[in-house]
This record gives C-alpha cells, sequence and structure tokens, in this order.
C-alpha cells in the first residue's frame, strides 16, 4: 500500500473516532475480592479506570451478610480512592422489607445516594421469592430520592415467562422511580437495539445502557452465558475454537469484538455503556481510550 493511501485510510479512521469522541460516557461494575491481595487489584483497576471519567463505578452484592458488608467496605474505598459516585448493588432475596429498610437508611445516612436494585439470586430453593426487584425501587424511594439503576434482559431473564413479560417487569420498576435501565451483556447488537425499541413503544422512557462483557476467556463466557440465557453466536464458536490454551488470542479477539460492538451501537445512537470488568482494567481501558475518553 502506498504510503498516500495509507494515509487516506487513516484520515477516514481518525474521522470516525474523533465522531464518537466526547459524545459517550462509560460506567463500570466491579465485584467483591475474596483475600487481600485480589481487593488490592480491585482498587487498582478502580483507580486506573476512574481516569476514564465514568458516570459512576457499581459493586455487585452477595446474598448473605457477609457478602453484604463487604460490598459496602469495598463501595467505601473505591469512593474514596478516586471521588467517583460508587453504587452498591442491593438484592432484596432472603431479606425482609425491615431488613432492606435499615440498609437503605444506613446507605443514605453514609452519604450512598445511587444504588442498583435486584431482586436477586436465591440459594435457599424451599422458598419462593416474596420481594422483586419493583417492590426494592418502591421500598428505596420511600426512604430517600436514591439514584437507583435496574437490571434489563435483551434475551428475556432466564425465568421470565415471555418478552412481552419482561417488558411490563421492566416498565413497573421504571414508573416507581428507576432512573435508568442496565442491560445483561449480549453478543448481538440487533437484538439489544429491538429490545430498546419496544422499551419505547412501551412508554419507557429511560435510558437503556448496553452492558458489556470483555471476553478474557471464552470458556468463562459460555459458562455466564448458560447461567444468564445470553446467545451466543456461531460465528464466535468459530472464531475461538482451538485456542483454549491461548488466552492472550483470546484477549485480543474479544477486544476487537467489543471494539466492533460499541462502533455500530453509538451509530445507532447509543450514549452510555457499563463494563462488567471482572475487577480488570487493561483490556477495557484500553477500548475506551480508543474511544476518545480523557484522562486526568
Amino acid at each position: 500500500m502506498s504510503f498516500l493511501k495509507s494515509t487516506y485510510y487513516q484520515d477516514i479512521m481518525n474521522q470516525k473516532l474523533n465522531n464518537l469522541n466526547n459524545k459517550i460516557q462509560c460506567s463500570f461494575e466491579f465485584f467483591p475480592a475474596k483475600s487481600i491481595d485480589l481487593e488490592k487489584k480491585l482498587l487498582s483497576s478502580a483507580v486506573k479506570l476512574s481516569q476514564l471519567q465514568p458516570f459512576f463505578f457499581s459493586v455487585t452484592y452477595g446474598a448473605n451478610s457477609g457478602e453484604r458488608k463487604k460490598t459496602y467496605d469495598i463501595v467505601k474505598k473505591i469512593h474514596q480512592k478516586t471521588g467517583i459516585v460508587t453504587a452498591p448493588h442491593l438484592t432484596c432475596v432472603d431479606s425482609t422489607p425491615d431488613e432492606l429498610e435499615k440498609i437503605a437508611k444506613f446507605y443514605w445516612e453514609n452519604g450512598i445516594r445511587s444504588v442498583f436494585a435486584l431482586r436477586g439470586d436465591s440459594y435457599n430453593t424451599d422458598h419462593p421469592h416474596t420481594m422483586y426487584a419493583y417492590d426494592l425501587v418502591v421500598l428505596l424511594k420511600k426512604i430517600a430520592d436514591f439514584d437507583i439503576s435496574v437490571a434489563a434482559y435483551p434475551e428475556t431473564h432466564p425465568e421470565s415467562k415471555s418478552a412481552k413479560f419482561d417488558i411490563l417487569n421492566l416498565k413497573k420498576k421504571v414508573n416507581a422511580g428507576a432512573n435508568r435501565a442496565i442491560t445483561q451483556f449480549f453478543f448481538n447488537t440487533e437484538t439489544y437495539l429491538r429490545f430498546r425499541d419496544n422499551c419505547l413503544k412501551n412508554n419507557i422512557n429511560v435510558e437503556i445502557i448496553p452492558g458489556i462483557l470483555p471476553i478474557y476467556n471464552f470458556e468463562q463466557l459460555k459458562r455466564f452465558a448458560k447461567m444468564t440465557n445470553v446467545r451466543i453466536p456461531s460465528w464466535m464458536f468459530e472464531i475461538f475454537h482451538g485456542l483454549n490454551n491461548d488466552l492472550t488470542t483470546q484477549r485480543i479477539i474479544g477486544a476487537s469484538i467489543v471494539i466492533d460492538m460499541i462502533k455500530n451501537l453509538s451509530i445507532e445512537g447509543v450514549k452510555n455503556f457499563h463494563f462488567y470488568t471482572l475487577n480488570q482494567s487493561d483490556i477495557v481501558y484500553s477500548i475506551c481510550r480508543l474511544f476518545g475518553f480523557s484522562s486526568y
């Protein structure tokens, strides 16, 4: 390729990226670490990603009291180290309304204004769910004017009766006071776009933020997908075939897939992206830098 052709294509690429710069925002999800060393890695990742000036961080929530305390501790540490709004996940599974009310009041009194409200998955199959995310949103709004994120499922929740049921359930959560919805991860952008269109048709007028899961390990991804009712396209199986022992190549290919997804979604008007980091920062940071997020 001649020098002139090379610079021509480089100019086109730069123009495409410049069109996206400063037009989109990011947020990042972490989970409580299980050891001191892993917690140091988590906090290091949060500090690194804070340079991208994210809209917020979130920290997932366990179903027992020990995990709940870990969530709160990590939220406070991340906020102290980065100054970024950090939202704890709060689930209503295996908790009474009184217990949840106490947690919500404790959060508000300790400066936590943003919460990710979820039903959660119970490990006690003998007891059916008595509270759902909708009930939790109602409870939180009665306590204080929390900024509330809720979950959405472009490929339907694993326990859902139908796609329509999912939409109606999301509408209930939004009408109760949820400020935004963040989706389960997906790899078919058309699925997300159809879901977003259905939300608009049903007068769900909050932002539907796509959840983005970078691919670090395809075997791990397959396990996540099986648990969450997410479809992995056949072409991804073909691309990752034979790479079980080559995680470096898997990460490079995975980053390329996410880059293409963000480009396509941005063209369709998506402005915010929520990354499931798995407590890692290198790939996510590089992807976000490519799209022009500013560093301090």
